[in-house]
């Protein structure tokens, strides 16, 4: 089994102590690429320079996550541009809009969201997307972007059918994460899975964060990590009502189409 990890913050501090053993257990189960998440002007440059020690594996995002987007400005606008421009960066984001937590007031995020959706525009990448309570909003704005970029993930999807509904009809790409491990709050996407086409589903870990709930024996720790990737390959296969082997190759495939691995 040949997996992708499309999104790991694998530059959060609890990675510092032994990333070499977090890649080397994730390559156990299978998870031999992964793309490291860019969620901040200075996350992105880790995310970069951390990528850039693993030619090969990892890749990266660089974007600002919309709880960061109060300190977006000029200067980090440029450095973003300036990120994109190398071969390891792999898509514009994290970026997007959150009005769950409103760390960022909605209007800052809206604007910095379409300043990062010009970015992608001006670069012809595609988008690591992230939206939170903001549906309406979020789709709005990315209408009047779609055509214009090659490509969008709307990452780690926890919405209702009616958003899934309006993502696929805009073409985007849905990120699956272990939420739909979460009888509490993922039961929905059990059933939603089913609706994603083959070639618009992407799976992901956003480890440290959303450990698989259904992950036995669960790790005293509670980090999540790209391993257990494969157990959310599995977990989908089963709802999806295919073999895990059909659905980590067409996963992967397709988060080779989309992220311009294939071949690299």
């Amino acid at each position: 089994m040949d997996l992708v990890d499309i999104g790991a913050n694998l530059g959060h501090e609890s990675f510092q102590h032994d990333m070499d053993a977090v890649l080397q257990r994730a390559a156990a189960q299978g998870v031999n690429r992964l793309v490291v998440t860019g969620a901040s002007r200075e996350g992105s440059e880790h995310a970069l320079a951390l990528a850039t020690t693993h030619p090969g594996r990892l890749y990266a995002t660089a974007g600002v996550h919309p709880h960061h987007a109060i300190d977006y400005d000029d200067a980090t606008d440029a450095r973003l541009r300036e990120l994109s421009l190398g071969p390891i960066v792999r898509a514009i984001g994290e970026t997007g809009l959150d009005y769950n937590r409103n760390y960022s007031p909605r209007d800052v995020q809206l604007r910095v969201f379409e300043r990062q959706l010009q970015i992608a525009v001006d670069r012809g990448m595609p988008l690591f997307l992230h939206q939170r309570d903001a549906h309406a909003d979020f789709l709005a704005l990315l209408r009047r972007y779609r055509d214009r970029v090659p490509a969008a993930v709307v990452h780690c999807f926890t919405d209702t059918a009616e958003a899934l509904r309006d993502y696929l009809a805009l073409d985007c790409h849905i990120g699956i994460t272990g939420w739909i491990c979460d009888e509490r709050r993922g039961l929905h996407l059990r059933e939603l899975v089913r609706e994603i086409p083959a070639n618009r589903l992407m799976i992901e870990t956003d480890a440290p964060y959303l450990l698989p709930r259904t992950v036995r024996p669960p790790p005293a720790h509670r980090r999540n990590e790209p391993m257990y990737l494969r157990h959310i390959c599995e977990e989908i296969a089963r709802d999806r009502g295919e073999s895990a082997e059909v659905t980590a190759a067409n996963s992967t495939a397709t988060a080779e189409a989309f992220f311009g691995l294939a071949g690299l």
